[in-house]
């Protein structure tokens, strides 16, 4: 272990996926129930000797060896660990003090600790008793889906066939020459995955994904109680709510609820994008909605959140997590919790390809309010967006007031490149991007970034063609 990279955790301090022990006498109970918790999650990493404020008091070195033996033997104990790990703590030196680092990696199966299961919520491990707790962990592990989840009770009479109309059209509108457009209601269910087999019972029937996007309010709330979206505005009222809609109803026409919520709540902020408009309002809403509507676990009873305040935008739902943390364009593994309703939803329109809601994300709401988004991972998801009502991409975030009286851009927003180049732009004294290179002392290369930096910033736009055309100061 690299000292520098041990100081940096232990500044961090104790997390998902981070776990301190004193273990001055060896391994005790608490280290195994860890290590079950890390199993059951993502995995993580345990350090012996360290105190749970992250100073280091070590374990005895005489006897760090002794302390791996006795791990090593009891993970690989069925009665102890079941089923048993293949796990290989190590020793390393930190500021003269010993510490012995152990890896528990992520299993594909559940496991228990002295025939007890532990799951890892924040930095704690807990007992997992309640039966959705339970639910929700093997489901994780053996990669479950609840949406397909069969209901043979459920009839053609419990379903909105009604709506078939509009999803045909929805579906030829999205994609030319669609399928569905010569299918029959029940061809497009079925070709859709809304009716299958249950494997245990071999019985066939209408699955939740059916009922959820099709059935009727009061048949959703039989299979599913504690369904809901609650919608919130908070911005004078912050401790209640401004604003309130509570969506019961199917995921197709809660989605429509959802978007009105937010083009009644939120700017609609002027911005063009190849030569149109383009609203960021309803992008940016149209992904937080479709991703809590359609990825998040409808097994759990933690009651899905949209919620507009004065200075962010955020939704929460429960998820069956793939990871934990923070999830960027960069680390993006695209994992579709509830694929059958992720792929009708691609089908109408509502959603595009898996992964592309995130990437959208980062695009425009640097575009809608200067600053990126948060996008969450954990049992419960979370997506936030700031918001700030005076920011403009198209005026190039704010404009001031010169002692004039004259309208100047605020190029405190630009790196030091950029600006070079912006003041020669504006000078007019060159046109060609040698020209500015000469002129502002910054090489070709990243003249001609800054150039598409500066126009997607509104700074300038072109004027004439390719060929004897300039650039200027917007």
């Amino acid at each position: 272990m690299d000292a520098k990279a041990f100081k940096i955790i232990l500044k961090k301090g104790e997390t998902a996926s981070v776990e301190f022990k004193r273990c001055r006498e060896g391994a005790k109970d608490d280290t195994y129930e860890t290590i079950c918790s890390f199993l059951n999650r993502f995995g993580g990493d345990i350090y012996l000797g360290v105190e749970d404020d992250g100073s280091v008091s070590g374990v005895p070195p005489d006897a760090a060896q002794n302390f791996i033996e006795n791990i090593i033997s009891m993970v690989s104990n069925p009665e102890v660990i079941s089923p048993t790990v293949h796990i290989q703590p190590e020793p390393f030196e930190y500021e003269g003090k010993t510490i012995i680092h152990i890896h528990v990696p992520s299993s594909s199966e559940p496991h228990t600790y002295k025939r007890v299961y532990y799951d890892r919520i924040g930095s704690s491990d807990i007992r997992a008793k309640s039966t959705g707790v339970m639910a929700l962990m093997f489901m994780r592990k053996l990669k479950i889906h609840s949406e397909e989840t069969v209901y043979p009770s459920i009839k053609d009479e419990d379903l909105r066939f009604d709506l078939f109309p509009k999803i045909r059209q929805m579906a030829v509108n999205n994609r030319q020459g669609h399928p569905w457009k010569y299918m029959t209601d029940k061809e497009i269910i079925k070709s859709a995955g809304l009716y299958s087999k249950d494997p245990e019972t071999k019985q066939w029937g209408y699955n939740l994904a059916a009922v959820l996007l099709l059935g009727k309010d009061q048949v959703i709330k039989s299979i599913r109680s504690t369904y809901c979206t609650d919608a919130l505005l908070r911005k004078v009222n912050v401790d209640r709510y401004d604003d309130r809609l509570i969506v019961e109803t199917n995921l197709i026409e809660s989605y429509e609820l959802l978007m009105g919520f937010a083009e009644k709540h939120l700017l609609d902020k002027f911005y063009i994008e190849d030569d149109a408009r383009l609203s960021l309002r309803n992008v940016i809403a149209r992904e937080m909605i479709v991703n809590t509507l359609m990825h998040r676990e409808f097994l759990s009873s933690y009651r899905a959140k949209f919620v507009i305040e004065k200075d962010r935008l955020y939704t929460e739902n429960a998820n069956i997590a793939a990871g934990s943390g923070e999830i960027t364009p960069d680390n993006l593994e695209p994992d579709s919790k509830n694929p059958i309703i992720a792929a009708f939803f691609s089908n109408i329109g509502y959603a595009d390809e898996l992964g592309s809601g995130t990437r959208n994300l980062y695009r425009y709401v640097k575009r809608y309010s200067g600053k990126e988004p948060q996008l969450i991972e954990g049992d419960v998801f979370m997506t936030v967006v700031p918001l700030d009502d005076n920011y403009s991409f198209d005026m190039n975030t704010r404009y001031q007031k010169t002692a004039e009286g004259q309208i100047a851009a605020d190029t405190s927003n630009l790196t030091e490149v950029e600006s070079k180049v912006y003041s020669v732009i504006c000078e007019g004294v060159a046109t060609k991007h040698v020209e500015i290179s000469v002129a502002s002392g910054v090489p070709e290369r990243s003249v001609r970034r800054s150039i598409v930096s500066l126009m997607e910033k509104g700074m300038i736009i072109r004027v004439g063609g390719d060929r004897y055309g300039k650039w200027v100061k917007k």
